[in-house]
């Protein structure tokens, strides 16, 4: 076991000067990510409320189909025009990729408000990194010369990590990923310490400022040695809606682009996204938080086919927005995917608590999508808002993580893509996590 160092060694002289800095890191992120949401809350409130109120359409089915084709083309546009946004494709890069350079971080942040307004079926996970990262990296370069680029990456992802997953613990376990292979002074939490207290700072303000919490409350798991391994099926079966998002994606992928133009593509999958939004109404639209609650709520009510539809329709979303130049992640998606899987495991095996059930869900698809166990396990438990589901889901995870060895993660990897990441980006190459 590493001891703790010295409150007079150099190392920790070091991380208390640059507690308060971590600290500012983290309050940033959080109001980055409450600004975007707020403003994307403003826009669809105009979008999907007060417009259509106005022109007498009410609540017309057909209302997705305009909604989201002009989204696609909005995000388009800026993507084309942006100084230094055409090189930054959220589906060919990792959560904590290359910080992008200032100049295009107002084009990121206004297809993130665009995407979550317009009901793209995608996460802020992507784009609201880049932009605490980048935010971060510019401040580390003119404020803190000294500090190392990668440090101050790190840092405001963890502080996003927080924000947006309701608490330090998720970027905790994500940071054990990151940079227990690091090299650099002292143990693990010596290198965690600075992310962790922008975590806790970015969590802090996220609460202070009434951002919505992902932590759910589905009652007692009621665990059993039967129903776990019940529970191991309904993980499967979530995976395997993850595995096909995650092997359609390239294929999606090169077939937007066969249209060159970002305008282009984008309106074109905006235009597919409203198809599928009118098919499928509001639930299967949009990040996927609002609907993750409602399934919940309606589990007893909801009928089988009603909840297989849905499945296949928020799936072939998730790929489409993905695939087609809209900028956003992929876990929150995967989150609702996995909930409904759940909620449709419980109604097939009633035996099957709705929290195991869930739990488990989330646990298939997240690792389907991700590949990252404890992103998967955090998800699983953070939804069901149950700790005694832990060991049980520790034991779905074992299996379907031999099931899903040889899947890749849920990117698109082939080169020579227009969106190919920029030259300024390029110069640093963090650790994967």
């Amino acid at each position: 076991m590493n001891q703790a160092p010295d409150a007079e060694t150099p190392l920790a002289r070091t991380l208390l000067a640059l507690t308060l800095p971590a600290a500012l890191v983290g309050v940033v992120c959080a109001l980055l990510l409450w600004g975007a949401e707020e403003l994307a809350a403003l826009l669809e409130h105009l979008w999907w409320g007060a417009l259509p109120d106005a022109l007498g359409v009410g609540e017309a089915r057909w209302w997705p189909l305009v909604i989201l084709t002009i989204t696609g083309a909005l995000i388009g546009l800026v993507v084309e025009r942006a100084p230094g946004h055409a090189g930054y494709d959220s589906a060919q890069i990792e959560l904590n990729a290359p910080p992008l350079p200032l100049r295009s971080l107002p084009g990121v942040a206004i297809v993130l408000v665009l995407a979550l307004a317009g009901g793209v079926s995608l996460g802020p996970e992507s784009p609201i990194i880049a932009l605490g990262v980048g935010v971060t990296v510019w401040g580390a370069r003119r404020f803190l010369p000294a500090v190392p680029v990668q440090l101050a990456m790190v840092t405001a992802f963890a502080g996003i990590i927080a924000a947006m997953f309701s608490g330090p613990f998720a970027a905790a376990l994500l940071l054990t990923e990151a940079l227990a292979a690091a090299k650099g002074p002292g143990g693990l939490w010596d290198r965690m310490f600075l992310p962790m207290v922008s975590a806790v700072a970015a969590s802090i303000t996220a609460r202070l400022l009434g951002m919505p919490s992902l932590i759910g409350d589905l009652g007692p798991a009621d665990v059993t040695l039967a129903s776990t391994g019940w529970a191991v099926l309904i993980a499967a079966a979530a995976a395997a809606f993850g595995v096909a998002a995650t092997y359609l994606l390239p294929l999606a992928h090169r077939a937007f682009r066969r249209l060159r133009r970002p305008l282009l593509y984008t309106t074109a999958g905006g235009l597919v996204l409203g198809v599928l939004g009118t098919i499928g109404g509001e639930i299967t639209m949009f990040k996927g938080s609002a609907a993750t609650a409602q399934i919940i709520s309606e589990a007893d009510t909801i009928a089988l086919g009603s909840l297989v539809g849905i499945l296949v329709i928020k799936t072939a979303a998730l790929v489409v927005s993905a695939a087609a130049g809209f900028r956003g992640g992929r876990i929150f998606p995967a989150i609702f995917i996995g909930t409904a899987t759940g909620v449709l495991g419980h109604a097939i095996l009633p035996d099957v608590s709705i929290g195991l059930a869930v739990g488990a869900g989330v646990l298939g698809t997240v690792l389907a999508v991700s590949k990252s166990g404890w992103m998967a396990l955090f998800g699983g438990v953070i939804i069901v808002g149950d700790a005694t589901v832990i060991s049980a889901l520790i034991a779905v995870l074992l299996p379907i993580w031999l099931l899903l060895a040889r899947v890749p993660e849920m990117i698109v990897h082939a080169p020579g893509q227009l969106d190919s990441p920029p030259e300024e980006a390029a110069a640093v190459t963090p650790e994967r996590g």
